[in-house]
């Protein structure tokens, strides 16, 4: 698959919202906003996902493999970190048990001993457990035909919540995965759907869909108003078709910089939390202003996540690619998201 620059974009813009908004909340601030990039995330992943299966035939146990690879490695890492650091003392207010630690691996979500939210070890990895359910749900449907994929895979999501809607009272793992933030990934594979048959709008409404998109982020974030997936996903939906209707159109010109960001987005959004608990710290430690640490926390965190994408990231792929057989030669060499 060719690179789709309005993709690099997203994603790099995506992961940035995300380091800042973990930057504002660790030092006061506001910027709530910014955790929506987890939406453009599982918006454009959905797309990705469409487009690969629409120009590569796809076996369900070769396509698992491929995106574990792809994930796997680089988060079992730095979960490890985690663990070893609370282990010597390093994070001295997270709780390790056995349990929770062996779900944060597997990707299954556990009631977390601090504070028994779903989260894994590493916190931001609960976007990752609903990742692998998608990867999982879309392996599932890949065994229907081709015409009939899209229908399953959306059909399957939407009765998902659907059962959310009607349980009386569903426990955390079944709202987990009813949660309508799996919609955001159907929304990516029908607008990959229209992307592949080349039915987007024309570029003026593409970039007035942007416009609206955009204010409507600013709007969520300026009068603070709640938000979740039912506000953010079609906001997000709407961006990246907006980007789209950009992309046909070829307005949008190539940006080294963001491209790379966004292939290195996966290792920031994994690492970005580690550098900033390091500089709030310092930064708290020597009274410096929440603006300022917020704004280096940032700037740490993106580049620890550009340096992991070079040393930890990159190699992982390479001896990946280097060492495993193929089940499918035609899927073995995929790109990734």
């Amino acid at each position: 698959m060719k690179t789709l620059y309005g993709i690099q974009y997203l994603r790099a813009f995506a992961a940035t919202a995300v380091v800042v908004f973990h930057a504002a909340e660790r030092t006061g601030l506001h910027f709530n906003i910014g955790a929506a990039g987890v939406d453009v995330f599982f918006v454009v992943s959905g797309f990705i996902m469409m487009v690969i299966s629409a120009r590569r035939p796809l076996k369900p146990l070769s396509f698992l493999r491929d995106r574990l690879l792809r994930i796997a490695p680089s988060y079992w890492l730095v979960t490890m970190i985690m663990i070893a650091g609370a282990a010597v003392g390093l994070f001295p207010n997270l709780i390790i048990e056995p349990l929770h630690a062996i779900g944060s691996f597997l990707f299954i979500p556990v009631p977390s001993p601090n504070g028994g939210h779903l989260w894994p070890v590493l916190v931001q990895g609960w976007t990752l457990n609903y990742e692998i359910f998608f990867y999982l749900v879309f392996a599932a449907v890949l065994l229907a035909s081709a015409r009939q994929l899209l229908p399953l895979l959306t059909g399957s999501l939407l009765l998902l919540v659907a059962i959310s809607s009607f349980a009386a009272e569903p426990n955390l793992l079944v709202r987990f995965y009813t949660n309508p933030l799996v919609l955001e990934f159907a929304a990516g594979a029908c607008l990959a759907q229209l992307w592949l048959k080349g039915m987007l709008p024309p570029k003026v409404i593409g970039l007035t869909m942007i416009v609206i998109a955009i204010g409507g982020f600013a709007a969520i974030e300026i009068l603070r108003l709640g938000f979740d997936a039912w506000s953010c996903g079609p906001l997000a939906a709407l961006l990246l078709a907006g980007v789209l209707a950009q992309e046909k159109a070829g307005w949008l010109p190539s940006l080294p910089i963001l491209t790379y960001l966004g292939d290195a987005s996966y290792s920031i959004y994994l690492w970005h939390t580690l550098a900033l608990a390091v500089v709030v710290k310092a930064g708290l430690h020597l009274s410096v202003p929440p603006v300022l640490i917020a704004a280096v926390g940032t700037f740490a965190g993106v580049f620890v996540g550009v340096v992991a994408y070079e040393m930890v990231e990159k190699p992982i792929q390479r001896f990946v690619k280097r060492r495993r057989l193929p089940v499918n030669p035609v899927v073995s060499g995929q790109p990734a998201p």
